[in-house]
């Protein structure tokens, strides 16, 4: 037998096997059952994709969300020398691992005693730091070390249609996630605030929810969870519209608060109705002894720098104004009668009575 007819007879033998393997897997589904490798050649079913799953982000920032209960005493002559406790829920943020933490004023407000409760089930008491009613941020402190710690990102920017989840405490039923998207984006300045400028979303918040932590699908700190939208209307049924503070814009409260106890503000004393457009705004309105006023501010006067910084609308101009120390003098350039004009503006403190 020459060596072509051995090669012949042995590729045929070799065939034979495989057929015969082949043949016996087909016949007899229990042997590739117990043979996984086998199985995976004769499964034409593409493996299964995993559920969409917010898991792994609840676990990096559940623990850094606490439940707060704060105490108000109110003594009442009907009840003798006994007083009426009345206890308010919220939720607050684990910010740093020193503990500080943040929540909203209207949780703590008049509070005689402030508990906060850790997910691992230790309470701690609080001591409020300090608080801002125009964006109903409070900070407390509590006497702890190596807290867990929210994620945060400090360039967080949200956009509309992110993905969120808000987190707390609704009702007392223990820390509860539910999911949304958010629905409009709010700004991050100091300059005065309202609804509108606030982050909107649809994840759904309730009493006990207010104070606690909205995060995104990496577990990252977008906002503060504030209040949902209540209309004057009772008869008017609105659903899905909920608000939060900014990351940004609660990062740079809670920093104010620390430092200085309160948010310090800066004060220009101006109106206008201007919409945003590339080429500043226009003054409506100055107050009675504003720094405006002291330094010749007239209404109609079209404002376009302020300290060579290009203005491109009023809010921007306002958050500008509020994020500067009070007693900084700015330069702002405008246009009085189509002629340009510099004027030299002494910022003030801003308190809640005065405008803008």
């Amino acid at each position: 037998m020459n060596l072509a007819a051995i090669f012949k007879y042995i590729f045929r033998a070799f065939s034979y096997g495989i057929m015969l393997a082949v043949a016996l897997l087909l016949l007899l589904p229990q042997l590739r059952d117990d043979n996984p490798l086998t199985w995976g050649f004769f499964n034409n079913q593409p493996n299964e994709t995993p559920p969409l799953s917010y898991a792994k982000a609840v676990s990096l920032a559940g623990p850094a969300v606490v439940n707060i209960y704060s105490n108000d005493i109110q003594n009442d002559s009907r009840f003798g020398r006994k007083g009426i406790k009345t206890t308010k829920l919220g939720s607050g943020v684990i910010m740093a691992s020193n503990g500080y933490i943040m929540t909203n004023f209207h949780v703590v407000q008049n509070a005689d005693l402030i508990i906060v409760l850790l997910q691992s089930g230790q309470q701690l008491p609080a001591q409020l730091i300090g608080f801002d009613t125009l964006t109903d941020l409070a900070v407390l402190k509590v006497n702890a070390q190596n807290l867990p710690v929210i994620p945060q990102k400090e360039d967080m920017v949200s956009m509309v249609g992110d993905v969120v989840l808000a987190i707390g405490n609704p009702l007392n039923l223990g820390q509860t996630v539910t999911q949304g998207i958010v629905s409009g984006t709010g700004r991050n300045g100091l300059s005065t605030t309202s609804y509108l400028e606030f982050l909107q979303m649809d994840a759904a918040i309730n009493e006990g929810n207010s104070g606690g932590a909205l995060v995104n699908t990496h577990g990252q700190l977008v906002a503060i969870n504030s209040r949902k939208f209540t209309q004057l209307n009772p008869q008017m049924n609105i659903q899905g519209i909920f608000f939060a503070v900014p990351y940004q814009l609660a990062n740079k409260v809670m920093n104010k608060i620390i430092t200085h106890g309160r948010v310090v503000r800066g004060w220009l004393g101006v109106t206008s109705s201007s919409l945003n457009n590339l080429k500043g705004f226009i003054i409506d309105g100055v107050a009675e002894q504003s720094p405006a006023q002291k330094a010749g501010l007239l209404p109609g006067d079209l404002v376009t720098k302020i300290d060579n910084v290009p203005v491109t609308g009023i809010t921007q101009a306002l958050d500008i104004i509020a994020e500067t120390k009070p007693g900084t003098q700015l330069t702002f350039l405008l246009y009085r009668d189509k002629k340009p004009l510099e004027l030299k503006v002494t910022i003030a403190e801003y308190r809640e009575n005065k405008f803008n």
